[in-house]
């Protein structure tokens, strides 16, 4: 429950991200997977939406939007056939839940406003975290979609900048089912674009994608259980999950909510008014 060392705290500001494997109990972890087989299970889609990071401001529509404040449901690309149907189970098909777990759900919600996860954040000076996003990822077998290279800050702004990213492992991460990649030191060069949010509730990319070299990024292959920090900054992509295997993760992303630090209006990810982003409880000093 201490939160980070002073070695760890270095490496995460001079790589921009970090790994702490066995950060989520086995126990922690089934219950997290067993929630999510759950709400799957229950989910009879009135709607189709896909999400893509291929395509995304097309594929932007107002069920995403919605989302902010809901548990939502989004189909891989390559889950339906020619004719609409799904190509497997539904449970096989399932991109990703979201946005606001960490609000919405106890299981999802007791593990994302835990003790040890606010000792992280307090190592890192975030003096009062706010959860603003959360997401179930289970990049399936062989139709797990590629996540290109982006930056968290760029779809989460704040000014002065201060998103850091939560990715939890809940299966082994490897090279053949889709692990994360990461850059590092990429953190150090800014934020290269914004995704925004107009009036008309369009949203739009500010500047093309930047092209990066894939052979600069390492590979985080992390067994289940792992935490992954990301700094908002840090330039990190998955490839496309061919394997048998599939890759479940669940992220949550986290701003700094003091006085002093402002959630722009331009967001893409803005919360009803019933539903305002509640910072988490900061363990006391002893």
């Amino acid at each position: 429950m201490g939160g980070l060392t002073d070695d760890q705290v270095q490496r995460f500001q001079r790589d921009g991200f970090l790994v702490l494997e066995s950060f989520a109990s086995p126990e922690e972890v089934q219950r997290l997977r067993s929630r999510a087989e759950e709400l799957v299970d229950s989910f009879s889609p009135e709607s189709v939406s896909v999400f893509s990071t291929k395509s995304q401001t097309k594929s932007t529509d107002q069920y995403f939007l919605e989302s902010a404040s809901n548990v939502s449901f989004f189909f891989e690309e390559d889950a339906f056939a020619e004719d609409g149907s799904l190509r497997q189970a539904k449970a096989l098909s399932i991109n990703k839940i979201g946005h606001a777990l960490h609000d919405l759900d106890p299981e999802f919600c007791s593990f994302s406003r835990s003790e040890k996860v606010a000792a992280v954040l307090q190592s890192l000076n975030i003096r009062r975290p706010l959860p603003v996003q959360s997401m179930y990822i289970f990049k399936q077998p062989k139709i797990g979609g590629e996540v290109r290279p982006h930056q968290d800050s760029t779809f989460l702004r704040t000014d002065p900048p201060s998103v850091i990213g939560l990715w939890w492992a809940l299966e082994d991460a490897t090279k053949q089912n889709g692990c994360l990649w990461a850059l590092p030191g990429a953190h150090a060069q800014g934020v290269a674009r914004h995704f925004i949010r107009k009036e008309d509730d369009t949203v739009t990319f500010d500047k093309d994608l930047p092209e990066y070299n894939t052979e600069d990024f390492v590979p985080l292959e992390v067994p289940s259980g792992s935490l992954v920090l990301l700094h908002g900054a840090n330039v990190h992509f998955s490839y496309s999950n061919t394997s048998p295997q599939s890759r479940h993760a669940y992220s949550m992303h986290v701003i700094e909510g003091a006085p002093g630090t402002n959630y722009l209006p331009d967001n893409w990810l803005q919360r009803r008014s019933d539903l305002p982003f509640e910072p988490l409880a900061m363990p006391q000093a002893a």
